[in-house]
């Protein structure tokens, strides 16, 4: 059970206990010998957009201001809709960013490989593990069958989820699926009757019920697991401590917790950031104002000053002048992120690119500035823009 698994940790403290069915989780606590470590894990499905840049950002101002590890790893197994390219580019927007990962993609380390395209035999270990405990199945249940029940569920009033009395198929029904060609899903099996705990580092104490959640798939039918389940298996595997996401990830968070559980692997502290709106107070999209960081690289932005307005996106900073990424680094604090959600400005971001930034980045950067601005945006106005300024 959870307290087993997290009593053979010794660089982690963790308190728990089982009262009715009730699984409690705390903080982790980082101690001398363990060092922090933050990820960001992006999948290289499009362009890098306002929203997930500040989450690498504060996952690597945190690492930075800790004496952390900053992990870069690419979630592709979703083989159709990943391509090249934007691996590529997520690196170039990170590298323009000032976004310097130690440990991934490009650069290596103890728990390679970091695409987890190539992690392949990782999975399917531990999905071995679950078969072999009794805490998955698979399931040969058509799409079609599940939207079926699904639509009668929500005609009674219940929401969608997994019948537990379909855990249970007949050899003679699996024999005709298989006779079909219907591969089957792996679905992982949800305790019954318990609740999960655990404290988030943005939003608090968070309580779910797993009987809410129902037996949930880890693996597709077409053989590739699910974002559920290697995401938490490598965030484990790999040593990450502490996990920035967007809240709209809040309730992937029980699923991965008994997922470690039952793996007997460590968890990571969560922190779910509140989501970025846009003027018109609905979530940012290129709708009302987000933009991709190439296009704003290629706009001729300046970095440290988009580094400088996504760093106070969501996030309090009593220093209201232009800091370098160190000072960003240093003075970032998880008690300084906001629970509410933060409302993006282009008014605000413009802000950050005005003369007296323009003057603190040329310094910033020295006189290596005209090499890099050649060699991260080539295709942009930045030149030009820093021509303007000297004339002034």
């Amino acid at each position: 059970m959870i307290g087993n698994a997290f009593k053979t940790l010794p660089n982690f403290q963790a308190n728990y206990h089982f009262a009715q069915g009730l699984v409690t989780i705390s903080h982790s606590m980082i101690t001398n010998s363990t060092t922090m470590k933050t990820r960001f894990a992006p999948s290289p499905t499009g362009l890098i957009h306002i929203g997930n840049a500040r989450t690498a950002l504060f996952s690597a101002l945190l690492a930075a201001g800790n004496r952390g590890t900053f992990l870069l790893r690419v979630e592709d197994t979703d083989m159709a809709r990943s391509e090249q390219i934007y691996k590529q580019e997520l690196q170039h927007d990170l590298h323009w960013l000032g976004l310097a990962w130690q440990e991934g993609v490009d650069v290596g380390g103890e728990h390679a490989p970091y695409y987890q395209s190539e992690r392949m035999s990782v999975y399917q270990a531990y999905y071995q593990q679950l078969i072999d405990q009794g805490r998955a199945f698979e399931c040969y249940k058509t799409e079609e069958e599940l939207e079926v029940m699904r639509k009668v569920q929500r005609s009674s009033g219940q929401a969608p989820r997994y019948p537990k009395n379909w855990r249970q198929q007949s050899k003679t029904e699996i024999a005709e699926k298989k006779a079909k060609g219907i591969r089957p899903a792996l679905r992982f099996i949800v305790p019954d009757g318990e609740f999960v705990e655990f404290e988030d580092l943005v939003k608090g104490k968070q309580r779910f019920a797993a009987d809410d959640i129902g037996d949930f798939v880890i693996r597709k039918a077409d053989g590739s697991p699910s974002f559920m389940f290697c995401n938490a298996v490598d965030d484990s595997l790999m040593g990450v401590t502490h996990v920035f996401r967007g809240e709209d990830h809040l309730t992937n968070t029980p699923r991965q917790l008994m997922i470690l559980q039952a793996l007997g692997l460590r968890k990571p502290d969560y922190g779910h950031t509140a989501l970025i709106l846009g003027q018109d107070g609905a979530p940012l999209s290129k709708r009302n104002g987000s933009r991709s960081i190439q296009a704003m690289r290629e706009a001729g932005f300046l970095p440290l000053g988009v580094v400088n307005y996504l760093a106070r996106l969501g996030h309090y900073y009593a220093n209201t002048e232009f800091m370098s990424f160190a000072q960003l680094a240093a003075a970032f604090q998880i008690e300084s992120l906001g629970s509410a959600a933060a409302r993006f400005d282009e008014q605000q971001l413009i802000y950050w690119q005005n003369k007296p930034c323009l003057r603190r980045i040329i310094r910033h950067y020295g006189n290596g500035w005209g090499v890099w601005c050649i060699r991260w945006c080539p295709k942009c106005s930045v030149i030009s823009l820093l021509r303007r300024f000297v004339k002034m």
